[in-house]
């Protein structure tokens, strides 16, 4: 089991800019490829962003190219979401998750199916 705890979201108005951050407690993060999804009120789960075990590959859903940056810091055992331009419909809770396998090599693609290990998720909320 590997535990994921996200943290950074928050209240900003639109036009801000968060960083959420994403760490494996007791479990080295660099193997996984790792993939943040997000889900508002009334709507079906996301995916946002996904970064490689070895941050060659980056993969973004098209609502948030450009304004969205993933990264990861293996030797911080953490990973990072930088978020530019928010927008009110960018307003959602953002979850952390890892996968064993590069899901988006295979026939998961963006899917949540892809990923193992899923966080408690994060609140982002963007005024307009």
């Amino acid at each position: 089991q590997v535990l994921l705890v996200e943290s950074g979201g928050g209240l900003v108005q639109a036009g801000g800019s968060l960083r959420l951050s994403c760490t494996g407690p007791g479990r080295t993060l660099s193997s996984y490829t790792m993939g943040w999804f997000r889900q508002a009120p009334g709507k079906a789960r996301e995916f946002v962003s996904a970064i490689s075990w070895g941050a060659l590959s980056t993969y973004y859903a098209d609502s948030v190219k450009g304004r969205f940056t993933i990264s990861r810091d293996n030797a911080k055992n953490t990973v990072y979401l930088q978020m530019n331009s928010l927008k009110p419909e960018d307003t959602a809770v953002y979850t952390c998750c890892a996968a064993d396998r590069n899901p988006l090599s295979g026939p998961y693609g963006t899917s949540a199916r892809g990923y193992d290990y899923w966080g408690q998720g994060t609140q982002v909320t963007v005024s307009s």
